[in-house]
């Protein structure tokens, strides 16, 4: 369930009051004769639950109260309430698999700002796998995955691809390039600096490594596994399940892959390195097609569920009890 809190100006406050008021999956409705100063209005405040949300926050926007005045939404942890539970019985679908739009693009939007953090993140998470593909230890290579922030914005990049914002998908495309690029310099750096101090050599990367050696030899299944990884992420997070974006992270070889691309640049190794950066375009371009295929038919699925409920809602409405005659019905404690 989210909580709204919706700033609705003084000529819009009557139809947000009513477009709330009709909508099976509003409840907590309160509102509040101008009380907000700045912008100007009425505060307005409600729950709703998540497989309302985002109809209703396209609707609010249809009434420019974003333009206007402001929609902010949280996440309610506990709600202890009846007609919380009646809200969710009436609202179609499952909130588990609801599918907010707004929140998975500021959330994913987050992610596209080339910041000082994601560039450390990214430099670190290669270099660790760069020793780890050195020592052909995968339990190093599984802890690069972990740490590598990749992921949000090839997320951002999907929705970006399907809301069509132009200006995300080159700020994606950007973080992701500039990102790689700077940590396979720094990890070709690393690895000229611990072969001088003698801690590595060129012979480890010749080295039989059958624990490792998958990073650069790239075959069909290297493209199976970044598909299941592009929908197990996206789903992950549409659906909030970070548990589950763990286990996508160590799952594809995007980080150890650029990672094996500037170790064995750094020692001339260079068809090497070519598996390598093949084997990391395959994992971007096929969590990618994933994750935009899966929103895809996310988007798909929710249309087909509002229809649906917009012939079963009225009928619902209909059987229901009037609040007069369910008002005199006897109390348990009245025997």
């Amino acid at each position: 369930m989210l909580h709204l809190r919706i700033i609705a100006p003084g000529d819009r406050s009557s139809a947000v009051v009513d477009l709330l008021g009709g909508e099976p999956g509003v409840t907590h409705l309160v509102v509040l004769p101008g009380a907000a100063r700045r912008p100007a209005g009425d505060l307005v405040l409600c729950d709703v639950v998540r497989e309302s949300a985002d109809h209703v926050l396209r609707r609010l926007q249809d009434l420019d109260v974003d333009v206007r005045g402001g929609i902010a939404a949280d996440d309610v942890e506990l709600t202890l309430s009846q007609a919380a539970d009646r809200a969710a019985e009436e609202a179609p679908g499952h909130g588990e698999d609801a599918v907010v739009w707004d929140e998975i693009a500021a959330k994913t939007g987050e992610q596209t700002v080339l910041t000082g953090t994601f560039l450390a993140l990214i430099v670190v998470a290669t270099m660790i796998a760069g020793i780890g593909v050195l020592l052909d230890q995968p339990i190093l290579i599984v802890g690069a995955m972990v740490v590598g922030p990749e992921f949000g914005p090839l997320a951002a990049l999907c929705v970006a691809l399907l809301r069509r914002q132009p200006r995300v998908v080159g700020h994606s495309v950007q973080a992701l390039t500039v990102g790689f690029l700077v940590a396979m310099a720094a990890t070709v750096l690393s690895t000229w600096a611990l072969t001088a101090a003698g801690l590595v050599g060129r012979d480890m990367l010749l080295a039989e490594r059958p624990m490792t050696d998958f990073i650069w030899r790239p075959d069909a299944l290297s493209w199976v596994v970044g598909l299941l990884a592009g929908v197990a992420g996206m789903l992950s997070l549409t659906s909030k399940k970070s548990g589950s974006l763990v286990g996508v992270l160590i799952s594809v070889t995007t980080v150890p892959a650029a990672a094996n691309v500037a170790v064995a640049s750094a020692y001339g190794v260079w068809h090497e390195a070519a598996g390598s950066a093949l084997q990391l375009v395959i994992n971007l371009a096929a969590i990618v097609l994933a994750g935009l295929l899966t929103l895809v038919v996310q988007l798909c699925w929710w249309r087909h569920v509002a229809r649906r409920a917009a012939h079963t809602v009225p009928r619902q409405r209909a059987d229901r009890p009037s609040p007069v005659s369910a008002s005199r019905r006897p109390r348990r404690d009245e025997g």
